[in-house]
């Protein structure tokens, strides 16, 4: 792998580091601006919201320039942010802050995609997109316990400026390994656009959101559920997390590994064991062994699912590539405050802390029927393209050599 995706993996890592670092440091952010913690939460849906604002809004503007430069100013966006988050005067410029910095989030996640996925050749290209990713798994087993750490014994300020300085590290690291890339010729918004009228990318993205909801369905409310039902002290939690990082970045590798030789049967049995195991979490919830091995495994199918997804996304797009890729990072942030939003719903409704598993289960089903559709769609257009082919007349000697630019290009993708 080129050395230029330890830099796009460094840059992954402080955006995940400060995504997700937020939630062990809200009572200390709320107590510092006297606000209550349902208001202190503004930070994290805020975040969210602006991942899928900003992931269309930066690709598009990056269209006018490289790739390698586009990355560059993103991570400047992401220090800025984060600069403005630990510099905060009142809560209103501490959630500006954070939705500066969430607007190089998807943006950063989708180009670089695209740029990982050009380093290497055809046949690696889920491999690098998920070495990219990879910083930002690692960051749920390093940073955000170090960061909650600092910011709990030197103050949350202290967290946002070491953020930063992960941020510089990712600039100067992008500045220096990504190779440089021509501006792309011929990038038109309704080119980028004419991506989405192809139904295979709609449904990669719809896999997206419900996949990765089903997981954050268990996450999001890991707190109380291992606390008030599987019998665990709060202290606790910490490295039960660090137990679920460590399951993301297993599982994020080995679906990278796999999906560049079977993306599609890839998707399929890590879609359909999500939905079973996070099932069964409403059972292993009430052991306290149980629960921490099944929150490795939710961990692990969870993101043995986002290389798949996103080369899925990359390989349907073919033609125009990046507001597609982007606009599926997009996605997973989507797919986090949905889940969220409904597991709330069945709690609130008196089901339980373990209810939101269910839902989970249900979001994470819905993903493998759409697999499935997908595939299903993918072999009828193939075998109708292998029936068309078989009928053509052979071309005239004088016309074999242009024959193939006769006829335009599809980007179906091979893999089953």
């Amino acid at each position: 792998m080129p050395l230029a995706l330890l830099a796009l993996a460094i840059g992954a890592f402080g955006i995940g580091t400060t995504e997700f670092v937020i939630m062990g440091l809200l009572p200390d952010v709320a107590a510092d601006f006297q606000v209550s913690i349902p208001t202190a939460g503004f930070l994290v849906t805020g975040y969210a919201l602006g991942v899928v604002l900003g992931a269309p809004l930066m690709t598009v503007l990056g269209t006018r320039v490289s790739r390698k430069r586009m990355l560059m100013l993103l991570m400047g966006l992401f220090i800025v942010g984060n600069v403005v988050s630990a510099l905060a005067p009142v809560f209103g410029v501490m959630l500006a802050g954070r939705v500066i910095a969430s607007l190089a989030h998807g943006a950063f996640f989708g180009i670089g995609s695209v740029v990982a996925a050009g380093l290497v050749a055809p046949e690696k290209k889920a491999g690098a997109i998920a070495m990219m990713f990879t910083g930002l798994t690692v960051a749920n087993v390093v940073g955000v316990p170090l960061g909650t750490f600092i910011g709990q014994n030197l103050g949350w300020r202290v967290t946002f400026f070491v953020v930063a300085g992960l941020g510089v590290l990712g600039l100067l690291g992008v500045a220096k390994l990504v190779p440089e890339q021509p501006k792309p010729q011929g990038v038109r918004i309704r080119h980028e656009l004419a991506a989405f009228r192809n139904v295979q990318v709609l449904l990669a993205m719809a896999m997206t959101v419900l996949g990765f909801g089903g997981v954050f369905a268990a996450v999001t409310y890991i707190t109380p559920m291992m606390t008030e039902t599987a019998g665990y002290a709060t202290s606790s939690v910490t490295w039960l997390l660090v137990l679920f990082g460590l399951g993301m970045v297993g599982g994020n590798l080995l679906g990278g590994r796999f999906a560049d030789r079977h993306l599609m049967p890839m998707l399929y049995v890590s879609l359909g064991a999500l939905a079973v195991v996070l099932a069964l979490f409403t059972l292993t919830a009430h052991n306290k062994f149980a629960a921490a091995v099944t929150i490795v495994l939710i961990g692990a199918l969870g993101f043995a699912t986002v290389p798949p997804l996103q080369k899925r996304v990359l390989d349907q797009a073919a033609g125009a590539p990046t507001l597609a890729s982007a606009v599926n990072i997009g996605a997973f942030n989507l797919g986090n405050a949905l889940s969220a939003w409904l597991g709330g719903i069945v709690i609130a409704a008196g089901f339980g802390y373990t209810a939101p598993n269910w839902v989970g289960a249900a979001l994470a089903g819905a993903a493998l029927v759409l697999a499935l559709l997908s595939g299903a769609l993918e072999r009828r257009t193939g075998s109708r393209g292998r029936l068309v082919s078989a009928h053509l007349p052979e071309p005239a000697a004088g016309e074999a050599a242009d024959s193939g630019r006769s006829v335009p290009a599809t980007s179906l993708s091979t893999e089953r």
